[in-house]
């Protein structure tokens, strides 16, 4: 279905994304650009063994490529040009950029969320996906810290960065690897899901479903206490979405009950 999709592409409108002269406009697009052009055109000083192996892994899925473009970067001159990628027109580009910061060696947790944070709040969607994906590993690793580093950013006037926070956290999320600590003990991240639990954004509402539905499949008893709670402390709208969309799996009954 993609590659057809693909193909439906004009010639002309593929060119433009492949030369780094727009942004993509779906997701059919975002798949649709072959890296190694677009890396040739917006770096032409890149040496030809490094474009080699990103033609070669025009096959790989594009998370992979994406995290090879980023080595492939930091090899040729580190984060010298990190700011200029950050802020180039094509968002393969700027996605590149994100996991040149989740790659790069010798910074600490706050300087990397420092240098995400920009991209966290893109105005492409496809950007904002890439932003906590590359963030993931470092996540996964400094849990604590990291849970703690983003309380903050639920209280921001940004949608897209509130949401980043539950996004980033999510106990299993989608095409990362899962958190372990957090599906056994998803009660790490209250500090960062109670200030959520009202947000007035669908945006942020569906990813604290989500965070919570993924919770669930480990921890069914604690999500439904959880929503409970929270539906009589506070009985709004965004609440009660939150919840319910939470509790779908639950309601299904797909999931047994959690051991005693």
């Amino acid at each position: 279905m993609t590659r057809s999709l693909i193909a439906d592409i004009a010639p002309s409108r593929l060119a433009q994304l492949n030369r780094g002269e727009a942004e993509a406009s779906n997701l059919t697009e975002c798949l649709a650009v072959d890296f190694a052009a677009l890396m040739q055109c917006t770096w032409p000083s890149l040496g030809p063994q490094a474009l080699a192996s990103m033609h070669a892994a025009s096959g790989e899925g594009i998370t992979r490529r994406m995290a090879l473009a980023a080595r492939l970067l930091l090899t040729e001159s580190g984060t010298r040009d990190l700011a200029a990628l950050s802020r180039h027109p094509s968002d393969t580009v700027r996605g590149w950029a994100c996991f040149m910061v989740g790659a790069s060696e010798g910074l600490s947790l706050r300087e990397r969320l420092a240098l995400i944070r920009p991209l966290a709040d893109d105005p492409h969607f496809g950007v904002r996906e890439w932003a906590w994906l590359a963030m993931r590993t470092t996540i996964a690793a400094q849990l604590e810290a990291a849970i703690a580093a983003l309380v903050p950013w639920t209280v921001e006037p940004s949608e897209r960065l509130r949401r980043f926070a539950s996004e980033a956290t999510r106990p299993c999320g989608v095409w990362c690897t899962h958190l372990a600590s957090l599906r056994q003990a998803p009660e790490q991240a209250l500090m960062l899901l109670e200030p959520l639990k009202a947000d007035p954004a669908p945006y942020v509402q569906d990813s604290v479903a989500n965070w919570l539905n993924d919770a669930s499949k480990d921890r069914p008893q604690w999500v439904t206490d959880l929503c409970a709670r929270w539906s009589r402390e506070s009985p709004s709208p965004a609440t009660t979405r939150i919840c319910q969309r939470a509790l779908r799996t639950l309601r299904k009954g797909q999931l047994p009950k959690e051991p005693l």
